[in-house]
C-alpha cells in the first residue's frame, strides 16, 4: 500500500471520528418537516385507511404527531401548563399539522386524533375508555402489552395496549406530577390519585422486574352514600341507625378489614352524621375522603423530594393537627407510629374521631394496633397500650368483601374493658351467611341482643338510642339472590 492511500485512509477517518464527536444541531422545523414528509411517504404505500382509530396507519401517524407535539410543548416550556391551556395548544397544533401537510386522514379520524391527543398530553391516554366505564372497579396494567379489569368482582383481560414501556412511564409520571409526586429510577414508586379521586399506585424498575406497572382503584363516577351502600346490602337500616348515632354521640370509632373491603368508601358515608357545626380535620396519605360538610381542613402527606428531603409522614400531620383547634380527626388509614397520637387525641378531648386499619377481624385490629404503637419507637408495656387504646377506642366495625364480589359489614364490636391482660369484645350486629345461591352468598344480619354500654353514654350527651335496635329479631337478608343494582352504583362494589 502507497502514502497515498494510507493518507486517504487517515482522513476518511478523521473525518469519521470529527462526525462522531460533533453535535449537529438542525432547525427544529427541518426536522419536523422531515418526519412529516418521511410519514406521508410511508403512508402513501397503503391502499386504505379503516375508519376506525385502532388501525396501523392511524396509529403510526398518532405516534409520530405526538412525538412532535411534545416536542413543541417542550421547546415552548408549556409541558407544566395547566390542562384548559394545553387543551387550546393541543387542538392549534393538529389543526395547523393538519392544514399544512397531507395527512392520509378522514374527518372522523382527524377528529378522532385530536381527541385522542387531548387525553394523550393532558389525560391517561389508552386507559381512557376503561375510566369512563362505570362498571369497571380497578384498572391492573402489567407492563405496556397486558392490561386487567375488575368488573363485578372478576377480573379479566383487555385489548388496551401502550405503544412501549416509554408510553406507560409519560403516563405514569404525568398522574404523579398532578399531585405534586415524582416517579423515576431514584423513587420507583409512587402512590397519588387522579382528579376524579381513584386511588393509583405505580412502580418502575428496579422494583418490578419485568417493567412498570400501574394499578388504579376507581370510586366512582359520584360518592357512594350510606342509602347506597344500604341499597348494595352492606348493612340493614338499624345497623346504620346506631352507627349515625354513635357519630353523632361522639363515639370513637375504627373500620377494619382487608384490602378493598370497602374501608374508606364505608368511613366516608359514616361521616355523613357529623354535625355540620363541627370543624373536622383530615389526614390521608392521599386525599380520597369526600364529606359533605363545610368546615373541612384535608391533609396529605408527602414523600420526600430529589434530595431524600421534606418527608412528611402521618404523625406528623397527626401531631400538628391536635394544634388546629379540631372538633373530630380523621385519620383515612393507620399503618405505623401514628397510632399512638391517634390513641392520645382520643384519649384527651378528641372524642368521635374515626380511622380505619388493616385487619382480618377486630380483634386482630386490637394486636394490629399495639404493633403500630411499638412502631413509635417507644418502648411500653403491652399491659398499658391495651388499656390506652380500650380506654381509647368504643367501637369496631369490621367489614369484608365476600367471596360473591359483595362488601358488607360482618360484624359491628363493642370494647368493653380488659379482664387481666385481655381487652375484651362484644358483638352488637352479625352478619350470618347461610350458603350459596347461583354463586351468591346468601345469609341475614341480626342482632345479638346485646345492649352496648355505650348507649349511657350516649343519653349523657342528648342521644336518645331506640331499643328495638338490639333485639335479637332483627334479621334481614342479604343481597344474595336480588337482581344486581345499576353498574353506576355497582363497578365500586
Amino acid at each position: 500500500m502507497n502514502h497515498t492511500e494510507d493518507n486517504n485512509i487517515r482522513d476518511k477517518i478523521s473525518a469519521r471520528d470529527l462526525l462522531t464527536r460533533s453535535s449537529l444541531h438542525l432547525p427544529s422545523d427541518r426536522v419536523r418537516s422531515e418526519v412529516r414528509r418521511q410519514a406521508s411517504q410511508s403512508f402513501s404505500t397503503q391502499n386504505t385507511l379503516p375508519n376506525k382509530g385502532g388501525s396501523a396507519s392511524f396509529a403510526s401517524v398518532k405516534a409520530v404527531m405526538h412525538q412532535q407535539l411534545l416536542e413543541d410543548l417542550d421547546r415552548r416550556e408549556r409541558i407544566t401548563a395547566n390542562e384548559d391551556e394545553l387543551t387550546g395548544l393541543v387542538t392549534d397544533f393538529v389543526t395547523d399539522a393538519l392544514a399544512t401537510q397531507d395527512w392520509p386522514l378522514n374527518d372522523s379520524e382527524r377528529k378522532q386524533l385530536v381527541d385522542d391527543l387531548i387525553e394523550e398530553t393532558i389525560g391517561v391516554g389508552p386507559l381512557a375508555p376503561l375510566l369512563a366505564d362505570p362498571a369497571v372497579s380497578d384498572i391492573l396494567v402489567n407492563g405496556p402489552y397486558k392490561v386487567f379489569v375488575e368488573r363485578y368482582g372478576r377480573l379479566e383481560a383487555t385489548d388496551i395496549r401502550f405503544r412501549d414501556d416509554e408510553h406507560l412511564v409519560r403516563i405514569i409520571g404525568r398522574i404523579a406530577a398532578r399531585v405534586g409526586r415524582r416517579i423515576d429510577e431514584s423513587s420507583p414508586m409512587v402512590d397519588a390519585r387522579l382528579p376524579d379521586g381513584s386511588r393509583v399506585n405505580a412502580t418502575l424498575p428496579p422494583v418490578t422486574i419485568d417493567g412498570p406497572t400501574l394499578s388504579i382503584r376507581r370510586f366512582g363516577r359520584r360518592r357512594l352514600r350510606s342509602d347506597d351502600l344500604m341499597k348494595l346490602g352492606m348493612f340493614t337500616p338499624n345497623m346504620r341507625e346506631f352507627l349515625r348515632y354513635a357519630v353523632r354521640g361522639r363515639i370513637n370509632m375504627i373500620v377494619s378489614g382487608g384490602t378493598g373491603s370497602g374501608k374508606s368508601t364505608f368511613l366516608g358515608a359514616m361521616a355523613e352524621a357529623i354535625p355540620d357545626t363541627e370543624r373536622i380535620v383530615t389526614i390521608e396519605d392521599a386525599a380520597e375522603l369526600q364529606l359533605d360538610q363545610g368546615h373541612v381542613v384535608r391533609m396529605e402527606t408527602r414523600p420526600p423530594n430529589i434530595e431524600g428531603q421534606g418527608r412528611i409522614v402521618a404523625r406528623d400531620l397527626v401531631v400538628n393537627a391536635l394544634r388546629m383547634r379540631p372538633d373530630r380527626i380523621i385519620v383515612g388509614e393507620v399503618r405505623a407510629g401514628e397510632a399512638l397520637d391517634m390513641l392520645q387525641a382520643m384519649n384527651t378531648g378528641h372524642d368521635g374521631s374515626l380511622t380505619t386499619i388493616h385487619a382480618n377481624s377486630p380483634r386482630d385490629a386490637m394486636a394490629r394496633l399495639e404493633t403500630m404503637v411499638l412502631m413509635a419507637g417507644i418502648d411500653l408495656p403491652s399491659r398499658a397500650i391495651r388499656e390506652q387504646a380500650v380506654s381509647a377506642i368504643d367501637i369496631i366495625v369490621q367489614v369484608k368483601r365476600y367471596e360473591d364480589g359483595v362488601r358488607r359489614v360482618q360484624s359491628i364490636t363493642e370494647l368493653v374493658g380488659m379482664e387481666g391482660d385481655t381487652p375484651q369484645l362484644q358483638e352488637i350486629f352479625r352478619f350470618v351467611s347461610k350458603g350459596k345461591v347461583n354463586r351468591k352468598i346468601t345469609g341475614e344480619f341480626v342482632a345479638t341482643g346485646v345492649v352496648p354500654h355505650i348507649v349511657e353514654r350516649l343519653r349523657e350527651n342528648d342521644v336518645d338510642v331506640p331499643m328495638h335496635l338490639f333485639q335479637t329479631t332483627t334479621a334481614t337478608p342479604s343481597r344474595g339472590d336480588e337482581e344486581r343494582p345499576s353498574a353506576d352504583r355497582e363497578h365500586s362494589w
